[in-house]
């Protein structure tokens, strides 16, 4: 199989997270409908390009059958690379042995063909000196210590042929594994390869033929409309001025970074083929990911404030008339605004000293860290003015009884 050695530029990464979110509200918006559902061409050569291996193209499109066929090719895939790593481990090993094998014999071989002419100089040497002399007793001595240290070369030397013996034929063996199920991989890989170039050339007819089927049989239901417009004109209606300006920029700035999980999608994507496909893990998909998911946790704060998505006990709240919820509002707002006043402060210390030292991360990647500190402070500084917005708002609902949320009754006892 061949490698992969692609490492996503940082220019590219962050154009990403600018340019796909917004291509992403623009479509949203511009894919809104009342007529049925129907399938889109440039969409099912999207989903091929980036799903092509297993087939999503075909489910996409309910080419089910089909569909399946890519299933068995890419789990071979998978099946023969965690062999072929298994085999190549294994390979490895007995390369390695052998080839310290290989040393210890080409240089005890001479030593001990050498051995016979040193013993039969130190054995003359023993015999003329005389009984009981410190001669003879210092050349005994060196004939043992020569004794002890041949013997011991020859165990070395006769371990090393075993074990050169053995590995030979573990490395070939092995060898032998580790290229068939290479083989086995690239063949498979192939096959998807033209399976999918085939279905590039069929996809106009299968998207035809698709969107004949579903007229005959209707649409399953209609697509889900952005959450934008209506709810924020009736946020609007009730609360004129700055908190409608607040409203806009908190819901979307969280709409914004919500299609980051959507890249998420694909880098992992990515990721997992490159790995156990073509044995080419990244050394920067996952820590991308984990950064921009910090970032948009940090900046869906305000979102989820201004949806009332945070978690909150209701047992005690929900029962509450709508100026009792104010009331309640904006006597707890105290610690909120703690919290966030201190997030604010101390991402600015961070994200300043980020700044200054040019920070960057601790991988290969190196990517610069700045920025993601930064993130604290504009999601800190999006939710204390959302904060304000609400503290407002709940200022209103207090005087006026009107509740905050659009669409929430007025009556006490109902949320």
């Amino acid at each position: 199989m061949p490698s992969l050695t692609f490492v996503l530029p940082h220019w590219l990464y962050w154009a990403l997270l600018v340019v796909f979110p917004l291509f992403a509200m623009a479509m949203a918006r511009r894919g809104r409908s009342d007529g049925p559902r129907v399938y889109s061409l440039p969409l099912a050569y999207f989903v091929l390009v980036t799903g092509g291996m297993l087939g999503l193209h075909r489910f996409y499109l309910k080419s089910i059958p089909w569909g399946l066929v890519f299933l068995p090719l890419f789990a071979a895939i998978l099946y023969a690379n965690a062999h072929q790593r298994d085999a190549r481990s294994a390979y490895s090993d007995a390369a390695n042995i052998v080839r310290v094998s290989t040393s210890t014999i080409e240089r005890e071989e001479p030593r001990l063909a050498e051995a016979d002419a040193s013993l039969a100089g130190l054995r003359a040497e023993v015999a003329a000196a005389e009984e009981g002399s410190f001669t003879r007793r210092a050349a005994e001595r060196r004939l043992q210590r020569e004794e002890r240290r041949l013997e011991s070369s020859r165990q070395r030397l006769e371990a090393a042929r075993i074990d050169l013996r053995e590995q030979q034929a573990i490395a070939q063996t092995t060898g032998e594994s580790r290229d068939f199920w290479e083989n086995v991989a690239f063949i498979a890989f192939v096959a998807i390869l033209c399976l999918v170039a085939v279905d590039a050339l069929l996809l106009p007819f299968l998207v035809r033929s698709a969107n004949r089927k579903l007229a005959t049989e209707g649409a399953d239901e209609e697509p889900l409309q952005p959450l934008s417009g209506e709810f924020l004109k009736d946020r609007a209606n009730i609360h004129p001025g700055p908190s409608g300006w607040i409203d806009r920029l908190s819901f979307y700035s969280g709409e914004f970074v919500s299609y980051w999980a959507v890249i998420a999608v694909f880098v992992y994507y990515y990721e997992v083929v490159a790995r156990y496909v073509f044995n080419s893990p990244t050394n920067w998909a996952h820590e991308g990911m984990y950064l921009m998911f910090g970032m948009q946790y940090l900046i869906m704060g305000a979102y989820a404030m201004l949806s009332e998505s945070h978690v909150r006990v209701d047992i005690f709240y929900a029962p509450l008339s709508p100026r009792r919820k104010a009331l309640a509002d904006i006597l707890t707002s105290v610690f909120f605004f703690i919290f966030a006043g201190v997030l604010l402060v101390t991402g600015w210390i961070f994200a300043a000293d980020a700044t200054r030292v040019s920070e960057v991360s601790f991988t290969d990647w190196q990517l610069a860290y700045w920025p993601f500190k930064w993130a604290i402070v504009v999601g800190a500084a999006l939710l204390v003015l959302q904060g304000l917005a609400k503290l407002a708002q709940d200022f209103r609902t207090l005087a006026s009884g009107v509740p905050s949320t659009p669409g929430a009754s007025s009556t006490p006892g109902k949320a």
